[in-house]
């Protein structure tokens, strides 16, 4: 399979010398793919969107990482592995949330050191892990997509929030890895994806996405959820997660919160679906996970277009955090956990947060 990326989007393309991205700011309206060429431009590519997605982060870091561990190499070649140090401390800043960017930049650094004194050794071992990150999201996504899709027995509708797919991913997605999966088993008759405000997610990618790949899907108000869950339309909402706390609570895009809670009320199931690399054992709960605060005018602005009269504020936080007790199952690519808590997490992961 190498690192071809299933389903008809590939948001991320190495091809040893330059990484290449899909801009997904510019979806679905233009297809436009940019060139990166050092870390520095990683990061902003992190940090301004262009790249969006933990799984996606964290291989874009460690491409980006690769990018700039040869530019030191060339220019440092006695002192680069201190200047490449603090060059990952500045792309570690780029989105606190996400806990994949996190947990490839240690695998970095790890690398690093492994191989301390021989320089030629290191920057190819930093190549080999990167591809590495990224073959096994794409095999991960695989293996959680048949999981998942297998607990979905014949249904109306599934519900998913912001964008989980090939292009939050290496390849083939998460969330919707399930979704995937699941329709091809023809376990549902259509997807119900919420918009995503403010970045539209769900509208700009999630809708392109699933048309692409010829998947029925309609597209709902963010406050539309809990009245499709009323009538009977779904019988899953199927999301992914930027970070798993120890305990099962789980970091994800604002919004997920209230879609779990109406999932509890009206007997639905709320599934998450999410690699082990996105599970942090070092954090003991949701209250300990850092929640990103953005411009309020995302908030204020549509494309550019002021909303609201000028004096207003925005609170803008990227991510709610879901107590653990409102997921049913939490499906990664070593297993599926019911109602995951500390206990089960831990006997399921042991203490290797990858």
């Amino acid at each position: 399979m190498g690192l071809v990326a299933l389903g008809s989007v590939r948001a991320i393309v190495w091809d040893g010398l330059t990484l290449t991205l899909l801009d997904q700011r510019e979806l679905p309206h233009r297809e436009t793919y940019l060139q990166l060429d050092s870390l520095r431009a990683s990061a902003a590519a992190i940090r301004d969107m262009v790249v969006r997605g933990a799984p996606a982060i964290g291989i874009t870091a460690a491409y980006g990482a690769v990018l700039g561990a040869r530019a030191r190499a060339a220019a440092e070649p006695e002192h680069w592995r201190a200047s490449f140090a603090a060059d990952l401390d500045e792309l570690a800043l780029a989105r606190p949330t996400a806990v994949n960017l996190e947990w490839a930049i240690a695998r970095i650094r790890a690398c690093v050191t492994a191989h301390a004194g021989d320089t030629p050794a290191a920057l190819a071992a930093l190549v080999a892990l990167a591809e590495k990150i990224h073959a096994h999201d794409v095999r991960d996504n695989l293996r959680m997509g048949q999981m998942g899709a297998a607990l979905i027995t014949p249904a109306p509708g599934i519900l998913t929030h912001c964008n989980t797919g090939s292009l939050a991913t290496g390849g083939y997605g998460t969330a919707l890895g399930v979704v995937r999966a699941a329709w091809s088993q023809r376990r549902f008759n259509k997807v119900y994806a919420g918009e995503t405000r403010p970045w539209l997610q769900g509208a700009r990618l999630t809708a392109w996405e699933l048309t692409r790949d010829g998947i029925p899907v309609d597209l709902l108000a963010d406050g539309a959820g809990a009245a499709l869950m009323r009538c009977g339309q779904v019988s899953w909402v199927v999301v992914g997660a930027d970070r798993v706390a120890a305990n099962g609570d789980v970091a994800n895009k604002i919004g997920t919160y209230s879609l779990a809670v109406n999932a509890r009320y009206h007997g639905i199931g709320f599934m998450v679906v999410a690699p082990t690399s996105t599970v942090d054992l070092q954090i003991p709960n949701g209250d300990a996970i850092p929640i990103e605060q953005r411009s309020s005018a995302e908030v204020l602005t549509l494309q550019g277009v002021a909303i609201a009269p000028p004096g207003a504020g925005a609170w803008n936080p990227v991510f709610d955090v879901t107590p653990g007790a409102l997921v049913d199952v939490l499906v990664t690519e070593r297993g599926v956990i019911h109602r995951p808590d500390a206990a089960r997490i831990e006997r399921a992961l042991g203490s290797a947060s990858l």
